[in-house]
């Protein structure tokens, strides 16, 4: 059986992953070669260019730089520093959000202990982030959160200005956790060539796994559209 056009996929299903905030795409049968170039695409856009929320610098009473021990807390800052960048929410503000928690007495000081914020919704509250030794200890701590895309380290940041005991962080604002993705085999008739798109995806909770690939298929379309040229009703 000859094809004399490209065959489209029909067949494009999500299945739920074994773990929390994950899924599987299954999208066929594509055309020979189309998984790839559809897996490796979607893949590179869902890990670098979904925007996302993360706390990118914090201030700990006490904490002078990142290498201080705090009295009667557990963790040095630069643990603190490693639950912070766990810490995952959804933040309905364009402008940098400030937050602050206080905690007295002894226990762990949870994200969930922040200060209430309208612009600020905590999707992993229970993310631990230090813990006080001491009936009578205090934690005291103040976080800035921003939206991003992507990864960015502390370097790219250097020029910022910065104010006396703020302490900045890597910024992880991708809201995938990871994406892999393999192609099979799949038949159309006599042919046996055509490709069967498996991509596993995780998220960090604040947008599904179909949520991401929508809005990165979104990303692609608008910059493949660019290479169309106008459409015949534009020249019209």
């Amino acid at each position: 059986m000859a094809i004399d056009h490209i065959v489209l996929p029909s067949t494009v299903v999500f299945e739920p992953g074994a773990e929390p905030h994950s899924a599987t795409l299954v999208m066929e049968p594509c055309f020979q070669g189309y998984g790839t170039t559809i897996g490796n695409a979607m893949r590179r856009v869902l890990l670098s260019s979904l925007p996302g929320a993360a706390i990118t610098a914090f201030k700990i009473s006490g904490a002078t730089h990142e290498f201080t021990s705090i009295e009667n807390v557990l963790e040095d800052v630069v643990e603190i520093a490693l639950n912070l960048k766990q810490v995952r929410m959804r933040v309905h503000s364009d402008q940098p959000v400030r937050l602050t928690l206080s905690k007295k007495g002894e226990g762990v000081v949870t994200a969930g202990d922040f200060d209430a914020n309208a612009d600020v919704e905590m999707v992993n509250p229970k993310q631990p982030i230090a813990t006080v030794t001491d009936a009578k200890g205090l934690f005291e701590i103040e976080v800035i959160v921003e939206k991003g895309r992507g990864f960015i380290p502390t370097e790219d940041r250097e020029d910022e200005e910065s104010e006396m005991g703020l302490i900045k962080i890597d910024a992880m604002f991708s809201p995938v956790r990871s994406v892999a993705f393999r192609v099979e085999p799949v038949r159309i008739g006599d042919i046996t060539n055509f490709d069967k798109l498996i991509m596993d995806i995780e998220t960090d909770g604040t947008l599904s796994p179909e949520e991401a690939v929508a809005q990165s298929a979104s990303v692609l379309i608008q910059h493949i559209a660019l290479l169309g040229g106008p459409s015949p009703s534009d020249t019209e």
